[in-house]
This record gives C-alpha cells, structure tokens and sequence, in this order.
C-alpha cells in the first residue's frame, strides 16, 4: 500500500538522493527568492504612478497570496513539528500574516490614487518585510538546521505547485486551508491548491 504524510514525504527524500532530477531545489532558497520579488514589488508600486501602479499593485497581492499559500500549506506545518519551539514559531507567523493581510484588505478598498493608499501601503511593506526577516531567521535557519536537504527540495516541489493555484485575494483571519475552505468563491482556488500539494507530495508513489 502507498505511503501517506510523512511516509510519502520520506519516501521522495530517499529518490531525491539517489538523484531524482525532480527534486533538487531548496524550499528556503525558493521562499528567500521570493522575499527578494516580493520587496522589489513593494518598491515598483511605490515609484509607480498611474496604470503602471495599478499594475504593479495587483501583481504583488497575487504574489503575496501565492507566497503565503504556500507557506501556509506547505512550511508551517512541517517546522511545527520539526524542532523544539516549532510550534510557537508558527503560531508568532501566522499572527504577523494575519495582521499583514488585514492592511492588504484595505488596500484593496482604495483606489491607487486614493491619498491613504500609499501610508497604508508602506504601513504593509514594513509589516511584511519584517514578517520575511523573522522568518528567515527563526524558521527558515532552523528547517534548515533539522530537515534534510532531500526533504526540502520535495516541499520546494510543492510550493511550485501551489504557485499556480493560489488564491489571488488572501482573507484576514483564514491561515489554514481548513478555514479558507467556508469562504465563498475562493474555497474553490484553495481547493485546487491543497489537490496540486498533495500531488506534489504524493507524485510517484
């Protein structure tokens, strides 16, 4: 019978090293990458005028929804369980992502011209620049630390699977799938991003 969870998991890291060309890409290095896009929107936006912020305001919520898709759905389960005090770094996360997404919820009220959009989006950037800081600092190093390299390349197989399903608008107070599921037109894109991670992880078997 095929593994589930963590037996599927540990399945792909013993391919993964005997040189599964499909895994070969650290998660962290892929998050850290998109840390990097994500400050670079931020400062598009920022300098932007016209249709061309617009633009650029609208590339990065989706980038953000990605991004904290699959965190969400990928990372922080894993590094709740992976070291001592996993738990309540994920908990201190999730928290930062909440606030974070409640100032994107009213950015998303204004228009770009509108003269509170942009201290509202620089209230944003700052959250969510430091929200990127204490991950790669605490949560990040320490997945690093504990999870091998094969397993890490399998959840960066993953967070690209969810890249192409994520939701497009993140709802405050919804940090796990389970909840995001109740919410009106987006549970079905959460849907088809749990299916596409469970591929991921699932896929040769």
């Amino acid at each position: 019978m095929a593994g589930t969870g963590k037996d599927a998991l540990d399945g792909r890291d013993e391919q993964a090293q005997q040189g599964d060309p499909a895994a070969t890409e650290d998660v962290v290095a892929l998050l850290m990458r998109q840390h990097g896009q994500i400050h670079t929107l931020f400062d598009e936006v920022r300098t932007a005028e016209g249709e061309e912020r617009t633009d650029a305001f609208r590339r990065l919520v989706h980038l953000l929804a990605v991004h904290e898709t699959a965190e969400e759905e990928v990372v922080h389960p894993t590094a709740g369980t992976a070291f001592d005090g996993g738990r309540e770094i994920v908990e201190e996360r999730l928290a930062e992502e909440k606030a974070a997404k409640e100032k994107l919820a009213a950015l998303e009220d204004m228009e770009t011209s509108d003269p509170r959009f942009m201290p509202t989006l620089l209230s944003l950037r700052d959250a969510v620049l430091a929200h990127a800081r204490s991950e790669e600092r605490y949560e990040f190093a320490l997945l690093r630390r504990t999870i091998s390299p094969a397993r890490l390349a399998r959840m960066a197989k993953a967070v690209k699977a969810a890249e192409a399903t994520a939701p497009t608008h993140p709802h405050p107070g919804v940090e796990s799938a389970a909840a995001n599921i109740a919410l009106g037109p987006v549970a079905a894109v959460v849907d088809r991003t749990r299916d596409a991670i469970r591929r991921a992880m699932s896929d040769g078997e």
